[in-house]
């Protein structure tokens, strides 16, 4: 049932993909369709624009189990950013499983799934070793509570998890902060 279900859910993120450019879908296919400037510009008539909120893309439904919970099965997705010189580093240095993408498992977001082990990987490529002292303290307090709870949710599904730092000096600011992680110095570079 699982694989029926990533199935279908990869030929709907497929569909939702190709009719999110109706213009690039339309001109493909020989057909006249509005461009996407034209569409801004009409006023919709039941809806009220909204009022400077910031608007969230829509998340990937997580796969669940039988209890409800988030599924501990590895689920690729694309990676989160764009950012080209850390996606890189993601699907090298494990290397990744899945490259060319993101783990979902538990319900987190994790930068690679490490071919031939059950070890779930964060990535870091700042240039920390630029960073001033305040903005050291301030990134490593951020990291350390997001990289206890991804390693809480990678320790309940049964995976290792492993933090890859481009530097020394960041790696070293971590093992100060949090000793019970795991880090290893990638040398990725931006």
């Amino acid at each position: 049932m699982v694989v029926i279900g990533v199935a279908i859910k990869e030929a709907l993120d497929a569909y939702e993909f190709r009719h999110a450019y109706p213009e690039e879908a339309g001109t493909s296919r020989g057909t006249k369709v509005a461009s996407r400037d034209a569409e801004a510009q009409r006023e919709p008539k039941l809806k009220p624009k909204p009022a400077g909120q910031d608007w969230q893309p829509p998340v990937p439904p997580v796969p669940v189990d039988r209890t409800g919970r988030a599924s501990c099965e590895p689920v690729p997705v694309p990676h989160a950013g764009e950012d080209d010189p850390h996606n890189e580093c993601a699907d090298k240095f494990p290397p990744n499983r899945y490259p060319g993408m993101d783990v979902l498992v538990g319900g987190v977001r994790f930068d690679a799934l490490q071919v031939g082990a059950r070890k779930l990987w964060e990535i870091k490529t700042h240039q920390f070793d630029t960073y001033s002292a305040f903005l050291r303290r301030q990134v490593i307090s951020e990291q350390v509570t997001r990289m206890r709870e991804e390693k809480d949710v990678a320790e309940s599904c049964g995976y290792g998890f492993v933090v890859g730092v481009s530097s020394a000096a960041h790696k070293t600011a971590l093992e100060r902060a949090a000793p019970e992680l795991d880090i290893v110095v990638t040398g990725c570079k931006r």
